[in-house]
């Protein structure tokens, strides 16, 4: 069974930074790729951004393009979401996910079904 676990949710005021961390483990588990999602309320959960774990290309939605990055820990199948210059619509409760299949760029990565294990997700509130 292959765990997912996000930290480092919380409050920041618009304009402020944060950064989310998120493991993956489980038996014979290899990360070949993983990404985040968020779902504000009423909304449907919303690719954030994904990253390649061997070359380590990234991509993004244009709604965080140049103020969010993911980077990862390879070593520790870390994952990280650096959010920077924060607004109120980026309130929303933030979703780590991975799967066990070996990734591609041109293969669908930025709809909810593409994402196989999921964590439980850590709620970011901006105030404004």
């Amino acid at each position: 069974q292959v765990q997912v676990v996000e930290s480092g949710g919380g409050l920041v005021q618009s304009g402020g930074s944060l950064r989310l961390s998120c493991t993956a483990s489980g038996p014979k588990f290899s990360v070949y790729s993983m990404a985040w999602f968020r779902q504000a309320p009423g909304k449907e959960r919303e690719f954030i951004g994904a990253i390649h774990w061997n070359n380590d290309p990234t991509a993004y939605a244009d709604s965080v393009k140049g103020r969010f990055t993911v980077s990862r820990d390879a070593a520790q199948n870390n994952v990280y979401l650096q959010m920077n210059s924060l607004k109120p619509e980026d309130a929303a409760v933030y979703y780590c996910a991975t799967k066990s299949q070996p990734f591609t760029w041109s293969s669908s990565y930025t709809t909810v079904n593409d994402w196989t294990f999921w964590g439980q997700g850590t709620q970011v509130t901006v105030s404004s």
